[in-house]
């Protein structure tokens, strides 16, 4: 699935989401003699989803990516991490929902963001100027997504400069006898037998 994709649903998660179920479905009680709730069986399932999901991880520019899409789908910055949060799973989707959780109860900034994983500080970084004072959250976050993505490259390519520089030693080591036994001793012995002959 294409980040385009993946943000176009989130976004619309986050906006419609809060009035997709009509109101009393899902309650009252279960009618006798027909089998369990229909979202007991998929109860433990999204555990199990959620639960992978954590143990994968997830990248922080795709974080910030699907978050500026459902915040310019025109959801507020708390449902925006909420729903975000409760797509995801794991650590990160759970910082995620405590901290909008914890901003709809008015709490601090810092204090909604404490104890968060690195990407959601990441996050937390590029939004906290758009809730102290108002600016658009877009830009900012795309231009944090473009520099993580800038240092992670960066990084990749020092990785690969450094690999380099120790092969040199132990390729060295496997074709200097090579060199030696195929084009340094072949050419001393014919020169050896030019002489003595």
């Amino acid at each position: 699935m294409s980040v385009a994709v993946l943000a176009c649903v989130v976004a619309s998660l986050a906006v419609a989401a809060p009035w997709a179920r009509p109101p009393g479905r899902g309650t009252g009680p279960r009618p006798r003699g027909r089998g369990p709730h229909p979202s007991a069986s998929g109860e433990p399932r999204a555990r199990a989803a959620r639960g992978r999901s954590a143990v994968v991880g997830i990248d922080s520019a795709l974080l910030l990516d699907v978050v500026d899409a459902a915040l310019a789908a025109g959801a507020p910055i708390p449902r925006a991490l909420q729903v975000v949060g409760e797509l995801l799973g794991g650590a990160t989707g759970g910082a995620l929902v405590r901290a909008g959780g914890a901003l709809v109860l008015g709490a601090s900034w810092s204090a909604a963001w404490a104890g968060s994983p690195p990407a959601a500080r990441d996050l937390a970084d590029g939004l906290e100027p758009a809730w102290t004072s108002g600016v658009a959250p877009g830009p900012a976050l795309r231009a944090r997504a473009a520099r993580v993505r800038a240092e992670r490259r960066s990084r990749t390519r020092a990785a690969a400069a450094t690999l380099g520089v120790h092969l040199v030693l132990p390729l060295g080591l496997c074709f200097l006898p090579a060199f030696v036994l195929l084009g340094l001793v072949p050419l001393v012995l014919s020169l050896a037998s030019g002489l003595l002959g």
